[in-house]
């Protein structure tokens, strides 16, 4: 019973620590793409350029924080130096006077991530088989949840005091949030942990290595959200409406977080990684043949959806896939390796959409997600379902 109370402490712990962060985060990321492309000479290749740089470095700073936290066999100091590094990047994109000056601050503020592998990691172990998804799930919501309070706050403000004094105010979230894992979370022992003595695919299962490698496939398709926001004012939404638009892909993936993290548990973690997929691949159909702005809206809603299903399934299912005494490196790893394909991916996006046409990047994903389904079929569950 008490470790049940224990393990029910962590989780909230996180989880308003996730929630105070993205606040802060979102009321960045709803106005990022107009802020960006507000600097002078930046087209839809320098924001992909800058986009997947940060893509990148959210999996190197996982991979390296889940390495080197089950070496040390310390989590703690990851994640509140993680929320740390947000407080900075905050403070330099408000005083960047051109986009070359974003670059660093980007690389920081994403590799404030560093937080995510060991975090996950304890909550896995916290957790059980039957209720890690849920777990995961309620994380996931929390995180969403206050990015819609984030994205709301960008709203309101913005009109009134700007790009520079909302970034200094969006630091205030991420200092509590780093306050609230110095303070309420205590450094569990990781006397069994082990250390990988270097990536070799070879010493993990058959099953990881192909989820791996058709997630990453997957990867090199899902370019970053701001490609969305984007087309949807070169569409016609008004600079004022696209921060809604974020809000409402927000709201949905908060609302869903829970119920799939509980889908999870009950049908399987496969079965919900396939429903991921497949809202994606109905996001860029829907992008292709859709020309209204109610099928926009409707867009963004199955893009909600999409987000909600992956992050709490591929979560779940990872942490089950690698063994638990070296997990946070299992799930660093798998971040590195996914997240690393997501540079190209929004670097080659903005390049096609410059160079070919606006919807060939829907096209070359659309392609991409296909086979990653298929290889999904041959992946087996860890969960079993009676």
């Amino acid at each position: 019973m008490e470790e049940s109370k224990e393990s029910r402490r962590v989780v909230r712990t996180f989880s308003w620590a996730s929630f105070l962060n993205d606040m802060g985060s979102d009321m960045i990321f709803a106005i990022w793409p107009i802020f960006v492309t507000s600097f002078t000479g930046v087209n839809m290749q320098i924001l992909g350029l800058i986009d997947g740089i940060g893509d990148a470095l959210v999996s190197v700073s996982q991979a390296v924080s889940g390495y080197v936290s089950d070496r040390l066999r310390k989590r703690k100091f990851f994640i509140w130096t993680g929320y740390s590094f947000a407080v900075i990047s905050r403070i330099g994109y408000a005083f960047s006077t051109t986009w070359q000056w974003l670059i660093p601050f980007r690389i920081i503020d994403r590799s404030g991530k560093m937080r995510g592998s060991p975090r996950d990691a304890i909550i896995a172990d916290v957790s059980t088989d039957e209720n890690r998804g849920r777990n995961f799930g309620f994380l996931r919501m929390m995180d969403n949840l206050g990015a819609v309070f984030g994205i709301i706050f960008s709203i309101l403000l913005i009109q009134y005091l700007g790009y520079k004094t909302v970034f200094m105010i969006a630091t205030i979230p991420s200092i509590l949030a780093t306050l609230l894992v110095i303070f309420f979370i205590k450094e569990r022992p990781l006397a069994g942990a082990k250390l990988f003595k270097g990536i070799r695919l070879s010493n993990l299962s058959k099953n990881f290595r192909l989820f791996l490698l058709l997630s990453t496939i997957f990867a090199l398709g899902s370019f970053s959200y701001s490609f969305l926001l984007i087309y949807a004012k070169n569409f016609g939404f008004s600079v004022a409406f696209v921060p809604v638009l974020y809000l409402i892909f927000t709201v949905v993936a908060s609302i869903f977080s829970i119920p799939f993290g509980k889908l999870v548990d009950k049908i399987g973690r496969k079965k919900v990684v396939g429903i991921s997929f497949l809202a994606w691949a109905l996001t860029c159909l829907s992008l292709i043949f859709i020309r209204s702005y109610f099928g926009l809206i409707l867009i963004f809603i199955l893009y909600g959806i999409h987000l909600s299903a992956k992050d709490v399934s591929q979560r779940t299912f990872v942490s089950e896939l690698v063994p638990a005494e070296f997990r946070a490196s299992g799930l660093g790893g798998f971040q590195m390796v996914v997240g690393l394909a997501a540079f190209p991916s929004s670097f080659f996006a903005g390049f096609l959409w410059e160079r070919v046409g606006i919807l060939t990047p829907l096209y070359v994903s659309l392609g991409l997600t296909i086979v990653a389904f298929f290889m999904l079929m041959f992946v087996k569950d860890t969960k079993k379902v009676f």
